[in-house]
């Protein structure tokens, strides 16, 4: 008996113990209160019209990105910009040295001179009208006319029977001579008219090449990379500088194909980025790709966004929501009507009996407390929105009335 006593008291301590709120494990979830395990809440299927939303997830690219490069060879004497600096459009990056290229673009002035001075003409701005203005093409015409002159009177002497036919013969070759010497040097003329354009080409793009010592940004934007070091011996085409351009910058994202009748220019797009969890960016839709990507059957629509503080960054991942005018009506249900049960959603139809029916149901788009039943249920159905988990096919059930508790 003593024995049994003690039994009874330790079992009494116990259940004292265990009744203790201090002594409950408050790890354990609550229960939530739906209702007996036989009594539902329920909801009509019903039909709604809304404007369609297109909601992806992409990629910021820059408006604009270029790697500067060197154009001439030589050793970098000055690098003036680094990672992260703004630039204006034109500013200078970097020199080359542009000691050897003075030399040449000398040395080419000098050439185009030496033809120039053989036309008779004073700089390279000057323009020969005509070939018969050349000082040399002047002398040779001169000199035909002189033995043409010689030649006609030596024959008028000879056909008087004055003079020998000897000085006849002499002056009808020099008229000659000179005809060839003149017509030579208007063909002589001509080339040095084509040599002297030649001269001027090169001359330019010796210019060029002396100009192209000094690095400019060919646009307003940010350093990305640079490559350039002082002392460095670059060649032509080598990497100095990765510059971008992300004002306004570009977004990227995937649409699938049957929402593409939907999708325009200019649409209004609403961005948002997990750097920026309080804050919305707006853009445009500004381009659109005319192909489908047959392995995800998607296409990439590019949005415009302004960017005047330069806050996105290139390679950011952002939500992108397109507000179409595609308008439809749609069936839904609550959000707590559908139940996600082994990789299947599933709804819980109650029959005009009060049994239940299981439904594999497709879900479309989600809104704020519905969700669109593609396939599954039909508009004027009820079904179960409460005790979801505790429910089986054919249960009878009890309608409970009022709205659900919340929680």
């Amino acid at each position: 008996m003593a024995s049994s006593r003690s039994i009874s008291s330790a079992l009494l301590s116990a259940c004292l113990l265990f009744a203790l709120p201090g002594c409950r494990n408050n790890n354990l979830p609550a229960a939530r209160k739906e209702g007996p395990p036989g009594s539902v809440r329920v909801a009509q299927v019903s039909q709604r019209t809304i404007q369609r939303v297109i909601e992806s997830v992409g990629t910021l690219f820059p408006y604009d990105e270029a790697i500067i490069s060197a154009e001439v060879d030589g050793p970098l004497v000055e690098v003036l910009a680094d990672l992260g600096d703004q630039v204006k459009q034109g500013q200078v990056l970097a020199r080359i040295s542009d000691e050897e290229q003075r030399y040449l673009v000398a040395q080419q002035e000098a050439q185009l001179r030496q033809s120039l001075e053989r036309l008779g003409l004073k700089n390279e701005n000057d323009r020969l009208k005509d070939v018969e203005d050349a000082p040399d093409v002047r002398r040779a015409r001169a000199d035909l006319f002189d033995a043409e002159s010689r030649y006609k009177r030596v024959r008028e002497l000879v056909d008087q029977g004055i003079g020998p036919q000897s000085d006849l013969d002499q002056a009808l070759a020099r008229f000659q001579a000179a005809q060839a010497a003149y017509d030579q040097t208007r063909n002589q003329t001509r080339n040095l008219l084509q040599e002297v354009e030649r001269f001027k080409a090169a001359l330019s793009l010796q210019r060029k090449k002396l100009r192209d010592t000094v690095v400019r940004a060919p646009f307003a934007g940010y350093v990305k990379e640079r490559q350039a070091v002082v002392g460095a011996y670059v060649r032509a085409n080598s990497p100095l500088f990765t510059l971008v351009k992300i004002d306004p910058i570009r977004l990227r994202i995937e649409v699938p194909e049957r929402m593409s009748p939907w999708v325009r220019s200019g649409q209004d797009v609403e961005v948002t980025l997990e750097a920026f969890a309080e804050r919305k960016f707006t853009g445009k839709v500004w381009r659109i790709s005319p192909t489908v990507d047959q392995t995800k059957r998607t296409f990439v629509v590019e949005a415009l966004i302004q960017n005047p503080r330069n806050e996105l960054k290139p390679g950011s991942y952002a939500r992108a929501r397109i507000q179409t005018e595609k308008a439809e009506t749609i069936t839904v249900v609550p959000a707590r009507a559908v139940l996600y049960v082994l990789g299947a959603n599933k709804s819980f139809v109650v029959k005009s009996d009060s049994t239940i029916e299981v439904r594999e149901v497709k879900v479309g788009e989600r809104l704020p407390d519905q969700v669109e039943i593609l396939e599954g249920l039909q508009p004027g159905e009820t079904v179960a929105i409460t005790n979801l988990a505790r429910l089986t096919p054919g249960m009878t059930v009890r309608i409970q009335q009022g709205a659900p508790p919340k929680g």
